[in-house]
């Protein structure tokens, strides 16, 4: 497809070969924020799978118009205090505008940042519990087609934030002295709409309540403490799943240190067999014990990996 300008993606085009009306990034944003102004209380399939089609839609058009030079002025401008008449000098000279094009730029309404990231969060959501509902006998009771949604994951990953961005957010918010309340309720929001480190929410605010951040000096510190608060839970979380799945220590321990190295939990191969306590595997229990200590240690494993350190 020959690539459109910039007013065309805003506004919307009909595709010439197709005959297709294409709508325009404000035309989606539009009905983003009439249809689902609280993305978190969806609750019926029909809707779930309408925001899923929609949202989509979304990531797909604003994907396209990161390659606009238009778009990142456009959305710089959201962060720009339009009281501050000295703020608004510099960006219009760091952005070459006259009091015209500024004016055009204010009238276009872009979603909060914040409110983005409860969509991307919802997004997350409702992906991880069709996924859940496909493999489960739910499906056969649901009347609705999925077929036709296709989950952008690979658009959510090229925005992904990664765990060191999460930590000197901390830093930096800590710093404008917000209580840990509201400091644990921004880094959630923020956590939820990433794809990579949402097993890792429960993790950065334990952290989060058991560090005096006060005491942390810069940016590299702050990760630093991360790591070595995050590589003692994983000693204590092992040894507490050895002991309470009455698992056989060592071979578990190798298991779970190889899992973490290659990232996932893996059935094949006997290194989880040999981790199991000694039962028969014609005991009707086995199958089920195996499950449930591969499903503990596969979410132990998204949990803690990447944060280095051993399970020994």
């Amino acid at each position: 497809m020959l690539e459109k300008s910039y007013k065309e993606y805003m506004e919307g085009f009909t595709d010439v070969v197709t005959g297709e009306a294409r709508r325009g990034f404000m035309d989606v944003v539009t009905e983003l924020e009439q249809r689902f102004p609280a993305p978190s209380a969806i609750e019926k399939e029909s809707d779930k799978k309408d925001f899923a089609k929609l949202f989509g839609e979304y990531l797909r058009v604003e994907n396209v118009l990161q390659n606009y030079d238009e778009f990142a002025i456009l959305k710089a401008l959201q962060s720009v205090d339009m009281s501050d008449e000295e703020a608004v000098e510099a960006f219009k000279a760091e952005h070459y505008l006259d009091d015209e094009k500024l004016a055009e730029l204010k009238t276009i309404r872009l979603p909060a940042e914040r409110k983005i990231q409860d969509y991307r969060s919802t997004y997350n959501d409702v992906r991880d519990w069709q996924r859940r509902q496909k493999s489960a006998d739910e499906k056969e009771k649901s009347t609705i087609d999925w077929d036709d949604v296709v989950f952008e994951v690979d658009l959510l990953k090229s925005q992904e934030i990664n765990l060191d961005y999460i930590l000197e957010l901390i830093f930096e918010h800590n710093k404008k002295n917000k209580s840990k309340a509201e400091l644990i309720e921004e880094v959630r929001r923020l956590i939820r709409a990433s794809l990579g480190n949402r097993a890792k929410e429960s993790l950065i605010v334990d952290f989060i309540n058991q560090t005096n951040l006060d005491d942390i000096g810069d940016k590299a510190s702050i990760i630093d403490a991360f790591f070595t608060f995050a590589q003692a839970e994983q000693q204590r979380e092992a040894k507490e799943l050895i002991e309470s799945e009455g698992l056989n220590e060592d071979p578990a321990k190798r298991y779970i240190s190889a899992s973490l190295k290659r990232e996932y939990a893996s059935e094949n191969g006997t290194a989880l067999n040999e981790a199991l306590p000694k039962l028969s595997p014609l005991n009707p229990q086995y199958k089920t014990k195996k499950q449930s200590v591969f499903q503990k240690i596969a979410m132990f494993v998204e949990k803690f990996k990447g944060v280095g350190g051993n399970v020994a």
